[in-house]
């Protein structure tokens, strides 16, 4: 092995002076061991070549002490020394400090030992005593886990009661707050109605030389081919021409309802917001804002030939105890069973209430959190089914006075419901879906996703095989329940579709041979009336100046009433395209209804009344 020379350690010292920064000293000792005279290459040696150097020399010490030392067994771990050990000692010191290093590892190693036998000997002692113990605390365990499961149940119940108390609130407060808005909103309609109409009367008195007071008679005017095409109409036929489009103009006196074919029903102090005829007698319900709803019983006849009075008494069917303004009982909906012998009304409280022909409270059904917004019976009459605020639907078993089923699919407020038949039903909501249901189905039979903006109304048509629904997205749809989208889009409309009908003709009606239509009356002031298989409009009534909150078919499918917050009441002949009858109120109209006969017309105002018309043709 050859050796170092004192050139090349002046070297590697020269270089570890020079990367360390000590210029000076580097330079000091080039001079005196004449370094750049030297052959060496510095090119050829690497940064820090001294510190290995004495790196790998040092090493070597540690390795020679640890294999010279013959006590030291080879599959002993190496013994490291510390580098200052390594310099200042020879390896016969290293060597003599390993072995006595190993001598205090192998004391230590005989004393654990003994500790160990001596720690073995007690556990032997007192293993009994320990097994007993043991056997204690595990029974004492046991009772110990017992009661912290009990106490964990405990805790965990009362958690899940807080949760859903929780969501509870959570879930009143929203309804509340949708409520509030929906009030709001209507109180502002009602102001900007009385707005209008006091300017309404403003420029009828200056203009008083044109027109006498309550003369708003009119008739329609439309060009030939129109009536043709509304003539094929009445026959079910399509001829193909383009839709009518009727315009109302003022020219005489012929169709407007005098006052001797009008009663007006009062009695409610605040504005009345449905009202429906019952299906086998002449009474009249209606609902209102003042917790009360009211059956009126009204002559049959005309009111010119019973020369009734104008005043018609009621039974008072109240929702609340002592003030009968109490707002949270507001009935908002009603609806007769189909033998006439039970109404149903739902109220802001979230109940729903049955009474009989005498005006006796026979049931309070109570399971919402929220105002119930829609009501039906079906067919059969054992269910009553009821739409809520609180996102649910319920069908309650009327015999035995409760509830059957909750129907929890809607994330938002349930706007509408109706029966397919005795057992299935649909219902909407401002979620802007549409599911179907049946009674002991946990999931929808069929869900229709289309709408873009909340679906304020849905209906079936007479056979059940086809749902119509309108939204405040401006259309109307046509639903088949063979599809899962629907089949006729509805586009006329310019803004929000507030409610629908189908007409009474058509299949499973007692007009089978006449066409079956749909109507759709909107915020854009107008009635459309659609072909129900072509999905096309047949004809646009545009009479109203308000939007139309409300229609309805006559029994025999051949007019429409119609119901403006204008305050207006027009009668359309779909036959001859125009407006045959027209009444003028106080106030908006929420909602208008045919009785059975089709003589007679009833309609509910936000000026607290209700007015019932004759009409004959």
């Amino acid at each position: 092995m050859s050796s170092l020379t004192s050139v090349e350690l002046n070297f590697l010292v020269f270089r570890y002076l020079q990367e360390s920064g000590f210029t000076h000293s580097a330079f000091t000792l080039g001079y005196e061991a004449g370094i750049n005279k030297s052959n060496i290459d510095g090119n050829m040696v690497p940064p820090g070549a001294l510190i290995k150097f004495v790196q790998k020399g040092l090493q070597y010490m540690e390795m020679e002490a640890n294999l010279s030392n013959s006590e030291v067994d080879i599959d002993e771990d190496f013994s490291f020394f510390q580098p200052l050990d390594l310099i200042s000692k020879d390896v016969k010191e290293l060597q003599d400090m390993l072995r006595e290093k190993k001598r205090k590892e192998r004391d230590r190693e005989k004393e654990r030992d003994r500790s160990k036998e001596n720690d073995k000997e007690v556990e032997r002692e007192h293993e009994g005593d320990r097994n007993r113990a043991k056997e204690k605390d595990r029974h004492e365990k046991q009772k110990e886990r017992e009661r912290e499961r009990e106490k964990m149940e405990r805790e965990k119940e009362r958690e899940r009661e807080k949760i859903e108390r929780e969501k509870e609130r959570e879930r009143e407060k929203m309804e509340r707050e949708i409520f509030e808005r929906e009030k709001e909103r209507l109180k502002l309609e009602k102001e900007r109605e009385m707005e209008r109409e006091r300017e309404r009367e403003k420029i009828e008195r200056e203009k008083g030389h044109e027109k006498q007071l309550g003369d708003a008679d009119r008739e329609m005017v439309i060009d030939q081919t129109d009536k043709e095409n509304a003539g094929d109409l009445e026959h079910g036929r399509s001829t193909g021409a383009e839709p009518m489009d009727i315009v109302m103009t003022p020219t005489s006196q012929t169709s407007h309802i005098p006052s001797s074919d009008v009663r007006i029903l009062e009695g409610h102090t605040s504005e009345v917001c449905a009202c429906a005829w019952s299906p086998s007698a002449s009474l009249l319900a209606s609902g209102s804002g003042d917790a009360t709803a009211r059956i009126w019983s009204i002559p049959e006849g005309s009111f010119k030939s019973v020369h009734t009075g104008r005043n018609i008494n009621a039974l008072i069917l109240k929702h609340a105890k002592g003030k009968s303004n109490e707002k949270s009982k507001d009935v908002t909906t009603l609806d007769w069973n189909g033998e006439g012998t039970l109404l149903a009304t739902g109220s802001c409280d979230g109940q729903a209430r049955i009474w009989n022909l005498n005006g006796d409270l026979i049931s309070t059904l109570s399971k919402h959190k929220g105002p119930i917004f829609s009501l039906k019976w079906n067919k059969k009459g054992d269910y009553l089914l009821t739409g809520s605020v609180d996102r649910t639907a319920v069908v309650w078993d009327v015999k035995a006075e409760e509830w059957k089923q909750q129907f929890e699919f809607h994330s938002g407020p349930t706007l509408d419901v109706d029966w397919r038949n005795n057992v299935s039903f649909a219902t909407s909501s401002t979620d802007s879906m549409i599911y179907l249901c049946k009674i002991g189905e946990t999931r929808p039979a069929k869900i229709f996703a289309g709408h873009q903006g909340e679906v304020n109304c849905v209906k079936w048509d007479p056979t059940g095989s086809l749902l119509a629904s309108c939204s405040d997205d401006s259309t109307a749809k046509i639903w088949n329940i063979k599809q899962n989208t629907f089949v006729h889009d509805l586009r006329e409309h310019t803004k929000e579709i507030y409610t629908i009908r189908w007409s009474p003709t058509g299949p499973g009606t007692n007009n089978p041979n006449k066409q079956l239509t749909l109507a759709s009356a909107s915020f854009d002031s107008s009635v459309k009336l659609w072909d129900a298989e072509l999905g096309k409009m047949l004809c646009s009534f545009n009479g109203h100046r308000e939007p139309v909150y409300s229609l309805a078919f006559s029994p025999n499918g051949e007019y429409i009433a119609s119901g403006s917050l204008d305050r207006s009441i027009h009668i359309w002949s779909i036959k001859e395209g125009k407006i045959v009858k027209t009444y003028t109120g106080n106030g908006g109209i929420f909602e208008v209804c045919w009785n059975k006969e089709g003589n007679k017309i009833a309609a509910c105002f936000a000026d607290n009344s209700v007015c019932v018309l004759d009409f004959r043709m």
